[in-house]
């Protein structure tokens, strides 16, 4: 039993990774490559701060890899991904407003 499903999960993974590799399953993986990269920019951020911080790049690696995410889910005609991360740019796109306009009002503007 354990072996057959050792075949099956082999089976599964050469499906996914092999028999559909073309470049939009390299731009997807490196558009989650970017999109996770966030996590780690903020996290080396907060340790050098000594506290939680959110850095303004977090919000551009999050855009960039949301929106590289969409056209794959386009492309790909995943509607999960499509739902999910045109909301989630949404709010990205509307956090970087809120920031900058919060820059604007503290500089006398």
């Amino acid at each position: 039993m354990l072996i057959e499903i050792s075949d099956h999960l082999r089976g599964y993974f050469y499906d996914v990774f092999v028999t559909r590799f073309d470049f939009w399953l390299v731009f997807g993986i490196l558009a989650q490559l970017v999109f996770g990269s966030r996590f780690i920019l903020q996290w080396v951020a907060s340790e050098r701060a000594g506290k939680s911080v959110m850095p303004l790049s977090f919000w551009f690696l999050s855009i960039l890899g949301g929106l590289m995410t969409l056209a794959y889910g386009f492309v790909r005609k995943e509607p999960v991904i499509i739902i999910g991360q045109g909301l989630s740019t949404g709010i990205y796109l509307r956090n970087l407003a809120l920031i900058f306009r919060e820059r604007r009002r503290a500089g006398g503007g």
